[in-house]
């Protein structure tokens, strides 16, 4: 469907939100946002399933995770660690009761998948590299999925469900190149246009995703790998 209903399958996600008091109807008015985040959810799972794929009983690290159910639709990691602020984890804790392989504190001896998801854009280029930096120092071997958005977006548009919180967009990079520019202890391995996230809700983005300025426009995953 063109509101994207139906395109992820989430009984965890589904069980939360009946649960919560909350009211979602200003994001339901945004469409951006909306598709937005059914696009990179759509990436993001293909992307971290294929690196489980390639590294059965890895470690996985979702980076300011809120309330993210990912950890639930995945198979094959060894370890998944949800990090957040404290008073995020708190929320966290009291709705997704996690133990055994799902948990708060990370370890450094196997491969490990970072995903840095709606994120990068509230925070300044010294924020990202810091964060990237301490990657770097925690895990040997390490591969980070990072949501960005293009500077032009950052400096134009703001998302009307968190006008609220004053929250604001800060930081954008063009590309992954000019990304991975910016961590010299990491090297670009690719990058996905969240048009191709669109694309399996949207079916026009299947055309429109193959347009430059359409795709470059869009939040990017860039794919970066430790050195």
């Amino acid at each position: 469907e063109s509101s994207g209903r139906g395109a992820i399958r989430d009984r965890k996600a589904e069980e939360t939100i009946g649960g919560l008091q909350y009211d979602f109807s200003m994001a339901d008015r945004d469409k951006a946002m909306h598709s937005g985040v059914i696009a990179r959810t759509i990436v993001l799972d293909r992307l971290t399933g294929a690196w489980l794929q390639e590294h059965p009983g890895g470690t996985v690290v979702n980076v300011a995770c809120g309330l993210d159910t990912r950890c639930y639709r995945m198979e094959g990691y060894g370890r998944w660690y949800n990090l957040d602020l404290p008073e995020t984890i708190a929320v966290r804790q009291r709705l997704l009761p996690e133990n055994g392989a799902i948990s708060q504190i990370a370890e450094q001896d196997t491969p490990a998948l970072v995903i840095i998801e709606g994120l990068t854009m509230y925070l300044t280029e010294t924020d990202v590299q810091r964060i990237f930096s301490v990657i770097a120092g925690r895990f040997q071997s390490a591969t980070v999925l990072a949501e960005t958005m293009n500077p032009m977006v950052v400096k134009r548009f703001r998302e009307k469900s968190i006008e609220g919180s004053h929250a604001k967009f800060t930081w954008g990079v063009k590309n992954g190149a000019a990304l991975a520019a910016l961590l010299p202890e990491f090297r670009l391995r690719e990058e996905h246009s969240l048009t191709e996230g669109m694309a399996e809700f949207v079916p026009v983005y299947k055309l429109l995703g193959k347009i430059p300025a359409i795709r470059n426009i869009s939040n990017k995953i860039i794919v970066l790998e430790r050195k």
